[in-house]
């Protein structure tokens, strides 16, 4: 009622325009494909890097999925749990995936739509695909390969130094990932904490692994690609390598080694005066740092601030380091290198199995259990009289380790040190060289330790086995008694000794006047004491013989007794 005759005419008009419109929109949504003259590829993943693209002739591996156009699953490879393997070119796919996998880089992921002159045309495939089938496969490319592929090493890191390279029958200690192509882990002996052991080149390993590894360097890091065929080949490991599958191995290589090497030695440095080289059986002294062969540090004498103390060429430490410390100098820096079999093995101890060992030495003293005090000497013009046991030295001397290290000196002072040569006042080695020396005279004296303080040493003061050295300045020196003597007449003996020294007629001698009467007959230089000792302790001793039944008192037969023993030691 509300439209007017020519309002319903132009609904009309408008209808009629509008719903064959709407009836093409909804044929063409629900028609048939349109037919394709050639393969589509859409890329729906493409990776930043392509190190390589399929080519025909390539053999690859990738996972697919086979749909419809509209959407029907009629295949997939991920269903049954394997990649799809084949040669491309060579028409073991249908036309239109020989065409369209060609320039595929790994890991790449394409949509490829293919017409049905180029799958399966007019006979379809079974019940599986209809005749005249559009068919669109979701491929996710994993592998490439070609069998003239050889193995590919990319270097990426390479030390500064390289004195060695790997080579056939080498033994070799190195660290790995190992990844598909794809970049799929699947070993690692990082993961194990654990290094890679094995020789090289003689087929104790993948065949594209053994010539990966060959010419390597100790710290040099490569990427090795192979191809299957020089891996793991067509039924891959069993486990986490599938068949005809390429393999990438990130490589470190931390040890090197052959079987017939010996020790090598570089002499680092070497003191200006060296006037005796280390043999077999000498005891040495000496610092050292330890590292494996990649710089690894394992031990060190300095961190325990205590030098390593050892006979060398006994078999006291391993082999290659009995050899290595053989002819080397005091204060000589040198690097020993020794391969397992002369360290230690293949178990190792408290270090990895089959490793290389590098040692930084410094020798700081070594000795010979048969050595004697070695004397330098520069006389004076004048040498009238050689010291000799019995006297008393008083002399000057600065002392060091063989290695320069301060020990001590009187100059600090400015006072002698004063001894009796003889009476174990000092060590025997320094006895020995003091003993011969004439006032003015200087003299080093290189002292071995079981001549100066032993295996023990003196605490704080002097390392134990440390060899000594002393260089002495004769400054004065009192003639000594003859042995044995600590009294000494200089003149006859009064045949009225005993009464002369009881002064109180009491026919005894206590030890006051026995005292007495001794210092004075040495302040007359009728008598002479022993030098270098306490005076009152030689009067003692020498009361102490003559008391006989030691009542604190000297009577004449007593005194007349002593003085009938054998001259050669009586004191009186």
């Amino acid at each position: 009622q509300y439209f007017t005759a020519q309002k319903w005419r132009m609904i009309r008009l408008l209808v009629q325009m509008i719903l064959p419109a709407i009836l093409v929109t909804f044929v063409a949504c629900n028609a048939p494909p349109v037919p394709l003259d050639d393969i589509v590829i859409e890329k729906t993943f493409t990776p930043e890097r392509c190190d390589r693209m399929v080519k025909s002739g390539d053999f690859v591996r990738y996972h697919y999925i086979g749909m419809f156009p509209d959407g029907k699953k009629f295949d997939s490879s991920y269903d049954r749990g394997t990649t799809y393997n084949v040669f491309v070119g060579r028409k073991q796919l249908i036309a239109g995936m020989d065409k369209a996998l060609v320039g595929m880089c790994v890991n790449e992921r394409w949509m490829i739509k293919i017409p049905p002159q180029l799958a399966y045309g007019k006979d379809g495939y079974g019940d599986i695909i209809p005749p005249d089938s559009i068919l669109h496969f979701d491929v996710l490319m994993l592998d490439i390969w070609n069998t003239e592929d050889k193995v590919q090493i990319k270097t990426y890191h390479k030390p500064e130094s390289c004195v060695r390279t790997v080579q056939v029958s080498d033994y070799v200690r190195y660290h790995y990932n190992g990844t598909l192509l794809n970049g799929t882990l699947f070993d690692s002996s990082h993961t194990r904490l654990r290094t890679y052991d094995t020789y090289v080149g003689i087929g104790w390993l993948i065949a594209g692994m053994d010539q990966g590894l060959l010419g390597m360097c100790v710290g040099e890091k490569r990427i090795v690609t192979m191809p299957p065929f020089l891996g793991y080949g067509e039924n891959g490991d069993g486990s986490d390598i599938p068949g005809q599958a390429s393999l990438v191995f990130d490589v470190i290589l931390l040890d090197l080694h052959n079987p017939k090497d010996e020790i090598t030695v570089e002499v680092q440095s070497l003191p200006d005066h060296c006037p005796r080289k280390s043999e077999v059986g000498d005891f040495m002294r000496y610092h050292y740092n330890g590292s494996l062969l990649d710089g690894t540090f394992f031990d060190s004498s300095y961190s325990r601030n205590r030098t390593y103390d050892t006979y060398i060429g006994k078999g006291y430490v391993i082999a290659g380091m009995d050899q290595g410390l053989l002819g080397v100098c005091v204060g000589e820096h040198r690097r020993i290198v020794i391969p397992p079999h002369l360290a230690y093995g293949e178990e190792g101890t408290g270090i990895p199995g089959s490793a290389v060992l590098v040692f930084d030495v410094h020798i700081i003293d070594f000795h010979n259990p048969s050595d004697i005090v070695e004397i330098t000497s520069v006389k004076p013009e004048k040498c009238i009289y050689n010291a000799k046991r019995g006297d008393f030295v008083k002399y000057h001397y600065n002392a060091t380790l063989m290695d320069g290290t301060y020990i001590g000196s009187t100059q600090t002072s400015g006072k002698t040190y004063d001894v009796v040569l003889g009476a174990g006042q000092v060590v025997i080695g320094m006895e020995q060289g003091l003993i011969g020396m004439c006032v003015g005279e200087k003299r080093r004296l290189v002292i071995p330790p079981h001549l100066g303080y032993g295996e023990r040493g003196v605490d704080g003061e002097v390392p134990g086995s440390a060899v000594l050295v002393f260089d002495v300045v004769l400054v004065d020196l009192e003639e000594g008694l003859p042995e044995g003597y600590m009294f000494v007449w200089n003149s006859d003996v009064s045949p009225n000794l005993f009464s002369e020294m009881d002064k109180n007629k009491d026919a005894q001698v206590d030890i006051t006047e026995f005292s007495d009467y001794i210092l004075q007959q040495v302040k007359e230089g009728k008598g002479r004491l022993a030098p270098g000792f306490d005076p009152q302790r030689i009067i003692q001793n020498m009361y102490d013989n003559q008391d006989r039944n030691k009542d604190g008192q000297i009577t004449e037969d007593e005194f007349k007794l002593k003085a009938d023993e054998a001259a050669s030691h009586d004191e009186l």
